[in-house]
């Protein structure tokens, strides 16, 4: 007699999968005006022209499409009525309602941008009710030693300690190395003189100027080899991003020597969002056992095309190397509208192959959970935490 149980329909499992947003920040605690609000739902940091609105873009579409219910008014309500919903519900209400609404189940969130101007992980927590853990991000702690106060023959000591201490209880770490410089480095580690040498030069720019941004390509390899030899698991930006990324040097195929060094110390790669580059990154997941990538922040940008963007994640890389995240920082909607897409765009992927009998519905299932939740619980190790 057979134990298996029946097929379960697809749609139902993928809404209620609890996802793991593997990377991922603080929602805004603040009212937002409109001014403000269309500057957090671009990646671009310039003054937005007069002559047009955010609204006018798949975010913002998306936005009046998904979130507009969420909130209480029809699908498709125009801006001025959502903002003013938005307003009249206050922050508070707004983060509730669209944090629960995601059915995300836990976050890692990367405290290390901007972090006091949004919930921490408590907060989150607090918000949503779902556990919340921190990620580390490399270059803020080298810059934080610095601005303590640190001769240059110390730094790299002093900087490899607080990683440690910062990490203690984190997650994994994060480095920004392809916004500061991009990936075609060195490959290799950075010798002890050479660091010293980069530390010397950076810390008298900065004492001279005040701007202690590290942006110098040894110390910035020094950062990736400390959080590499630190153990847990380490994400790098690739791909889209703000104006500051010089995006043809971001793509993640520039890594590959680097991923090759890397491989003995048996650290695991994630990489971010990865658009337009995201079948580079499968093909790094499929050749090398240490490499993850998901195609997060991509997904609530491209709205009604996420789920051909998240079709193509799937063409190369085994299923056990893709992760779900929303990159979301600011307004509750893009943590929202990221998972809320997600489940939508995976789910016609793994419908269509149902339906064609290239699937079956049971393995369809299988993979939605490895991706949305199992594969996140793996890699930064939460199988058991609470």
């Amino acid at each position: 007699m057979s134990t298996e149980t029946p097929d379960a329909a697809l749609e139902t499992e993928l809404a209620a999968l609890p996802l793991v947003d593997h990377h991922v920040h603080g929602a805004s605690a603040d009212d937002l005006g409109r001014d403000v609000f269309e500057t957090l739902v671009t990646e671009s940091d310039r003054p937005i022209p007069a002559f047009m609105t955010q609204f006018d873009s798949q975010i913002g579409f998306a936005i009046r499409r998904w979130c507009a219910p969420v909130l209480g008014l029809p699908a498709h309500a125009s801006p001025e009525d959502y903002l003013a919903r938005r307003a009249e519900l206050g922050a508070a209400e707004v983060n509730r309602l669209l944090l629960t609404a995601s059915g995300v189940g836990r976050y890692v969130v990367e405290t290390g941008y901007r972090g006091d101007d949004v919930l921490s992980p408590a907060g989150m927590t607090a918000v949503s009710g779902r556990p919340a853990h921190e990620v580390v991000r490399v270059e803020r702690v080298m810059e934080d030693v610095a601005a303590s106060g640190v001769a240059a023959a110390d730094l790299p000591g002093r900087f490899r300690e607080e990683l440690r201490r910062r990490t203690e209880h984190a997650a994994g770490l994060k480095s920004i190395v392809a916004y500061r410089h991009g990936f075609a480095f060195d490959p290799a580690p950075p010798g002890d003189r050479e660091a010293v040498a980069a530390a010397g030069r950076w810390l008298a720019d900065a004492e001279r100027t005040g701007e202690w941004r590290v942006s110098d390509p040894v110390l910035l390899r020094l950062g990736l080899w400390a959080a590499a030899e630190r153990g847990l698991p380490l994400q790098l930006h690739a791909g889209y991003g703000d104006p500051d990324v010089e995006l043809h040097l971001c793509d993640p195929l520039l890594l590959t020597r680097w991923l090759k060094l890397v491989e003995p110390t048996g650290t695991d790669v994630l990489l971010l969002h990865c658009y337009p580059y995201h079948r580079n990154a499968g093909y790094l997941a499929q050749v090398f056992p240490h490499v993850y990538f998901d195609v997060g922040l991509g997904v609530n940008y491209t709205g009604s095309r996420s789920a051909e963007l998240i079709a193509e994640s799937l063409e190369l890389a085994p299923f056990a190397k893709i992760l779900f995240s929303s990159d979301a920082w600011g307004p509750a909607e893009l943590h929202f509208l990221g998972a809320h897409l997600f489940r939508r765009g995976l789910g016609r992927a793994l419908r269509h192959w149902v339906d064609a009998g290239e699937w079956s519905e049971r393995d369809a299932v299988r993979v939605a959970r490895m991706i949305g939740v199992d594969n996140a619980l793996r890699v930064y190790r939460l199988e058991d935490a609470p």
